[in-house]
């Protein structure tokens, strides 16, 4: 428990009932009206945002509102980054639009003018209706009936009664405490955690340039939702069921949310989000007249902020991007790449002057190493001809995930091209998308924490069905993934 900054109230982790409902009421109270702003001891969340309307004005007064406002707009958050809602979203970039998004999140909770239940928006499950503040939310449930058209705070709800069961809900302990080390309840407790402070961490990155990431936020909180729910579905030893217990993760035992350099981190069963400000680009295959792999061609740089989310599942709208999907769908996004070094992992075919080395384990099937009258492997015996051993080299060089590497000797340093740090969009035949490509020595760190082997060229699965994840396994050639949003099928809809 704690008691509110600024307030008389103390907030629990209560589970759903009486104590509760009088707590969001207390939270949510309106102010009276014409109720002025307070320096301290706020009595309303609404005095609160009073009191930070009066200090914009003061600030926009004694400095000027350009020295107020003064980032860049086109990395604010606007209505295009948000989604799955009814409500509006208002970017800031001014005093103006700034009173006007404070007057949006009073009238949320408190409804318009201060005087009415509704807060000027439509209802998300309802259209038909409007929806209701905050507080007039939680009274509805209280009272056990919901507000109509004509209904007013002073008269309360006289709409249609709404059925409450309170022996309905799961026994939590009140304010979870920690559970054993060790005990599974403490791994899931830990890994519950570890979800909320990358959701805080990818919102403070949101609202500091990378408003994309918004997106990833909100889709993300649908994963802490099944873990606080599978939380509470876990006896505490006690009569009464675990519960989520909110301890914050320090940036140092989180590991890949610390620092500005250049990685990829996996979320688990969301997107990988790119830090550091890693170039992205597109890439398309060059092939023969008989769809023979030839090269690849840099094609157009994709304009992205410092931090960026890519999709993983494959069904979000806005591709290469995540927009939150995943969550949506449910994407099952579990993790089993291989982890052995490549050196451990490798096969060495010697030819002249060249020493191939080949990890299966890592082939996407882009097809360099397979020539029109024959493979790598067969070409390797006529390698005394520099031409071939050339041309062995090259198709190397162009294989996407190193699952060709070369030395020029058994046992020598490998030769490897010599690329930018990046991340390449990839375009295969027939307009068949591709993994992405990262290239340079970008680490890649998964979803638990533990790093993929850092490699000059690997591939990253972005269809979502690799079997590999989350590393490209090439399947998106059998299932002909394209860049376009697929549709999903009724399996897909409810699974």
């Amino acid at each position: 428990p704690r008691r509110l900054p600024h307030s008389d109230l103390e907030l629990s982790l209560l589970p759903f009932g009486p104590k509760a409902l009088e707590m969001f009421l207390h939270l949510e109270r309106p102010a009276p009206p014409g109720a002025p702003p307070e320096g301290d001891g706020y009595e309303t969340i609404g005095q609160f945002y009073a009191a930070i309307e009066q200090g914009l004005r003061h600030l926009c007064k004694q400095l000027g509102e350009q020295a107020v406002f003064r980032g860049d707009p086109t990395r604010q958050v606007s209505a295009a980054h948000f989604r799955h809602t009814a409500g509006r979203l208002t970017a800031v970039d001014g005093l103006d639009s700034a009173l006007a998004a404070l007057e949006e999140i009073v009238e949320q909770g408190e409804g318009t003018a201060r005087g009415e239940v509704w807060d000027g928006d439509q209802d998300i499950f309802h259209p038909e209706r409007d929806e209701v503040a905050h507080y007039y939310r939680f009274q509805e449930v209280e009272l056990g009936r919901r507000y109509q058209r004509g209904d007013t705070p002073q008269s309360g709800p006289t709409g249609e009664p709404i059925r409450v069961d309170p022996a309905g809900v799961r026994p939590m302990r009140p304010n979870p405490r920690p559970a054993e080390p060790g005990s599974a309840l403490h791994r899931a407790q830990d890994e519950f955690n570890h979800t909320y402070c990358a959701i805080l961490h990818l919102l403070e990155q949101a609202f500091n340039g990378s408003p994309r990431l918004l997106a990833v936020a909100t889709g993300t909180m649908y994963a802490l939702k099944a873990q606080a729910r599978a939380l509470m579905g876990m006896a505490d030893g006690e009569g009464s069921t675990a519960g989520p217990t909110f301890e914050y993760v320090t940036p140092e035992r989180r590991r890949w949310g610390v620092g500005d350099r250049r990685r990829i981190v996996v979320l688990r069963d969301g997107p990988y989000v790119v830090y550091g400000g890693v170039p992205l680009r597109r890439k398309r295959k060059i092939v023969s007249s008989a769809n023979d792999a030839l090269t690849w061609r840099t094609g157009d740089a994709i304009a992205t902020e410092d931090t960026y989310a890519l999709c993983r599942c494959g069904h979000s709208g806005s591709k290469p991007f995540c927009d939150g999907t995943h969550a949506v769908i449910g994407f099952d996004g579990t993790e089993s790449p291989v982890m052995r070094p490549y050196r451990e992992l490798q096969h060495v075919h010697d030819g002249v002057g060249i020493s191939a080395q080949r990890v299966g384990e890592l082939c996407v099937h882009a097809a360099f190493c397979i020539g029109r009258t024959r493979p790598i492997a067969e070409m390797l015996a006529d390698t005394g001809d520099s031409d071939v051993r050339s041309n062995v080299m090259g198709r190397i060089d162009h294989c996407p995930s190193g699952s060709y590497s070369y030395a020029l000797e058994r046992g020598g340093d490998t030769v490897e091209p010599d690329l930018p740090q990046a991340v390449s969009v990839l375009e295969e035949e027939d307009g068949l998308a591709g993994a992405l490509w990262v290239t340079g020595q970008v680490p890649v760190v998964r979803a638990d924490g533990r790093p993929l082997e850092t490699r000059n060229r690997m591939t990253l699965c972005r269809c979502g069905h690799s079997g590999n994840k989350p590393l490209c396994d090439g399947t998106h050639r059998e299932i002909g993934f394209r860049e376009e949003t697929p549709v999903r099928t009724d399996e897909e809809s409810t699974s």
